[in-house]
């Protein structure tokens, strides 16, 4: 596969959807990495589709519902006075969003989109998981991201 390396702020939850500000920690980013991006670029998935599933990624990665392997040694940041959410109210919301989104998509469909979209599997990897035919996966896809990004209000 192709690569497509682009240069993002390196941010809090991850890297950004923009180019580094001066000054700024960045980090290089594999945009064909994901099987997303992949159907996008080949005009598989709409523009719609492409950030539905981005929505659920961004979610499921803030969740940290992925299981941990190693200790996490994350420094603590404690800062008195603020109004807005700490970090496990944000976590706590982002697990909320995704399963909402995943309930959205429905117990048929949410087996391919978790496997695609959050275990970032193939198509043709994650139809042999599931014992689907060749090809059907991209189709039960497609009706899953239009389930979720209803569920998100991307137009």
């Amino acid at each position: 596969m192709q690569r497509e390396l682009v240069e993002r702020e390196l941010t809090a939850e991850g890297p950004g959807r923009c180019a580094p500000r001066r000054g700024r920690r960045s980090v290089k980013v594999n945009l064909a990495e994901s099987p997303l991006t992949w159907l996008h670029a080949r005009g598989q998935l709409s523009d719609a589709q492409f950030a539905a599933g981005e929505c659920l990624r961004r979610d499921y990665e803030r969740a940290q519902i992925a299981p941990g392997v190693t200790m996490r040694w994350d420094p603590v940041r404690v800062k008195g006075g603020e109004r807005k959410l700490s970090a496990s109210e944000r976590q706590l919301a982002a697990r909320e969003r995704f399963e909402g989104a995943v309930r959205a998509a429905g117990p048929g469909l949410s087996d391919i989109l978790w496997r695609v979209v959050c275990a970032g599997d193939s198509l043709p990897t994650a139809e042999r998981a599931l014992a689907w035919p060749v090809r059907s996966g991209k189709l039960v896809l497609r009706i899953a991201l239009d389930r979720v990004a209803g569920f998100y209000r991307i137009g």
